[in-house]
């Protein structure tokens, strides 16, 4: 087995080359080499100077996420940093690519710093539940600042190479060769004595007062920016130590912190979405050699929100693409809403003037279908009908080339029954994406019973380039997503019609963590959406159905669009306030059920919708529909507002005990039959009832 830290020397110049792909991750096998490597190049006189860089694509680009929670090895981190700090020789750090977490901790030990042009730093570990562990709350604060370290650290966002060379950061930019000119900078530093400074020797910038006052802001910007994360608040308690107490108690106080995180529930959860989002791209029955077609063309059916959004979403990836519709006026405003967003972008600093032209350039309009026959791949975006769907695949199956993929942006339809309006169902897919479509991170990859290999692997791949997370799913009502949400949302109804006002519903699931609570989301998606599709769909008889939703269309109350739906909407802020005539209308329809209405907790409210998505998602894994439970925590996560801390729904069963779990909704199925003994929503999934009998988890 390869060493995971090499040596090469330059004259009186050691190297030691960081080779631990994919990210070169600070586990114990660089530590172990970087001790040892460091205490040989100490014992030689002949080295004055030593580098540290990184083969591959990055430097270190974070500490081993898969050692966390197992009993530490030595050397720790601290341990290799304080052997870095002690040095008595110059130590360099030669990065390039991402420095992150543990590696950026790194660099801050070491006595100078030089970074490529294209090279970021951040500290991300509040994504994972912690705080940075070796020393980087106590020494990025000494570099920019309390108030930028507080925000790059609670928020984990990254700096680019020139922001830092401005901060101090980085000594020195390299544009050519990152070796060649590390050794010249070394040999530099030699040459002119430059000694050993070190950040633990600098004070933290700013008077007390005024960085006591920027951490004050922070924790009050936290309490809704990071609502009931734990870990941003610790980082910014770990922060004020940097400049209230001497190095060394901070540093322990630092330590002490994130140790206490790591073995914690929220941690525990976000490093499993962490490995989740990974484990989606192994997917059952797709060959590694298969490669992805090309593609350098796209078309989108439809110009209306989503369809200009998924154009954004493929102009970003560096796709030209071209927007179909039939409305030149639908095409218009399409073109316009894509620009509008790009320059709302620009504005916030997210992307360039320059970028903004250059996307835009990608992205063209017509109204002849005959224009799109070219393209690689068509994402057809019009309204949920099946019909109008499957006319639409006819026409692209005659028109288009015979190689182009044919892929929906259904949210609920059958994948199968469109394919098989084709003459290639072989290129046939659904590619769900979410709204909007230009900023959600989740895309649900749809594979029909025909799709071949190639197709799906080349939409998979296009998905990465346009940055978004893709999840395979099978064929049912709804894929994995919308057919979990249809029970949370109808457990919204009933939980109304027996007792509770929907901002009780909303409060209860908003402080528990989702985004926003079901009310309000229904407002914001709009109402008539799901009334439309209601009103195409037979009612299954001896089912449960709530007419609440039902009501408020047919008095046009259809959401946000309309100033009005659950709740009312100020026309200029969109502030939401409560209606009584509304919540009158819920108790009304309680007497007109005969239902005697109850004070229902906040404990059951959020039991009701959260086990839902459970209870549903086994019957998904069950069927195969999803190909495992993390698929689907990762499929809530990006998609629906559910918190990371939480590690999604099944995540969140199994830390709950499947027992527990299993046992309340066999409470509420005998509750649920009360109102009707033919209702068989809470009917528990046979595999879950197998997993609590059997102690097991969703795996």
């Amino acid at each position: 087995m390869e060493k995971a830290v090499s040596i090469n020397s330059e004259g009186s110049i050691r190297i030691l080359k960081i080779d631990n792909p994919p990210v070169n991750a600070l586990g114990w096998a660089v530590r172990s080499g970087l001790a040892e490597e460091l205490k040989a190049a100490q014992e030689d006189d002949a080295i004055k100077a030593i580098i540290i860089c990184c083969a591959g694509k990055t430097f270190v680009a974070g500490a081993d996420i898969s050692e966390f929670g197992k009993p530490p090895r030595s050397p720790k981190g601290p341990e290799v940093i304080e052997r870095i700090e002690n040095s008595t020789k110059p130590i360099i750090a030669a990065m390039h690519g991402t420095v992150l977490g543990g590696g950026l901790e790194l660099a801050l030990s070491c006595h100078y710093r030089i970074a490529v042009s294209n090279t970021f730093f951040g500290l991300p570990e509040v994504t994972l539940g912690i705080i940075p562990g070796g020393r980087g709350t106590i020494m990025l604060p000494r570099v920019v600042g309390v108030k930028r370290a507080a925000q790059m650290i609670t928020s984990g966002t990254r700096i680019d190479a020139k922001s830092a060379l401005k901060g101090g950061l980085i000594n020195a930019l390299i544009n050519d060769n990152l070796e060649t000119e590390a050794i010249a900078f070394a040999q530099t530093v030699v040459a002119n004595g430059e000694g050993l400074p070190r950040l633990r020797d600098t004070a933290v910038p700013g008077d007390a007062r005024e960085n006591t006052d920027a951490i004050t802001a922070a924790r009050s910007k936290l309490l809704t920016s990071r609502r009931n994360q734990i870990a941003p608040l610790k980082a910014l308690d770990a922060i004020e130590g940097a400049f209230t107490l001497p190095f060394e108690e901070a540093a322990a106080f630092e330590r002490k912190i994130f140790e206490g995180l790591v073995g914690s529930a929220q941690a525990s959860a976000m490093r499993h979405i962490f490995f989740a989002e990974r484990k989606t791209s192994k997917i059952d029955g797709l060959s590694r050699n298969i490669k992805p077609a090309q593609v350098s063309k796209a078309a989108v059916i439809g110009a209306g929100t989503m369809g200009s959004g998924i154009a954004m979403s493929l102009a970003d990836a560096g796709v030209e693409t071209m927007i179909y519709d039939l409305s030149e006026d639908a095409l218009k405003a399409g073109i316009t809403r894509a620009r509008t967003n790009y320059q709302r972008s620009a504005k916030k600093g997210r992307i360039s003037e320059s970028d903004v032209e250059h996307r835009m350039a990608l992205i063209n309009s017509t109204s002849n279908i005959e224009d799109i026959a070219d393209s690689d791949i068509v994402i057809e975006a019009v309204v949920e009908v099946m019909d109008v769907k499957k006319s639409i695949f006819k026409q692209l199956d005659n028109i288009c080339k015979k190689e182009t993929i044919l892929a929906s942006n259904t949210s609920n339809l059958d994948i199968n029954e469109i394919g098989a309006a084709t003459s290639r169902p072989n290129a046939v897919l659904g590619a769900h994406f979410f709204s909007p479509a230009n900023i959600m991170r989740l895309l649900e990859v749809v594979r029909g019973s025909a799709t071949d290999e190639q197709t799906l692997a080349t939409v998979l791949h296009l998905a990465k380039r346009m940055n978004k997370l893709p999840v395979v799913v099978g064929v049912c009502h709804g894929f994995v997503g919308n057919r979990m949400l249809h029970k949370y949302r109808a457990e919204s109804f009933y939980l109304v019609e027996e007792g509770c006002l929907p901002h009780e519903v909303d409060d209860a699931l908003y402080n528990w963590g989702l985004a926003m609570g079901p009310y309000a989301m229904s407002d914001l998606a709009g109402l008539d959406i799901g009334w439309a599709m209601r009103k195409a769909t037979p009612r299954i008889e001896g089912h449960r159905y709530s007419d609440i939703p039902d009501k408020l269309c047919e008095i046009g109350r259809f959401g946000q669009k309309t100033g009005g739906g659950f709740y009312d909407y100020d026309p200029k802020t969109r502030a939401k306030s409560r209606n009584t005539e509304i919540e009158n209308l819920t108790i009304e329809t309680s007497k007109e059920l005969g239902i005697i209405r109850r004070k229902i907790s906040a404990e059951e409210i959020i039991e009701r919708h959260i086990f839902a998505l459970v209870n549903e998602g086994a019957k998904i894994l069950e069927e195969g529909i999803a190909q495992r439970a993390s698929d689907i925590d990762a499929i809530y996560i990006n998609g629906y507002g559910f918190p990371a801390y939480r590690g999604g729904p099944m995540h969140y069963a199994n830390e709950l005990g499947l027992d527990t779990v299993y046992s309340r909704i066999c409470e509420f199925d005998t509750q649920a039959r009360k109102h009707l003994d033919s209702d068989p929503r809470w009917t528990p999934a046979p595999l879950l009832k197998k997993l609590a009998d059997s102690g097991g988890v969703f795996e």
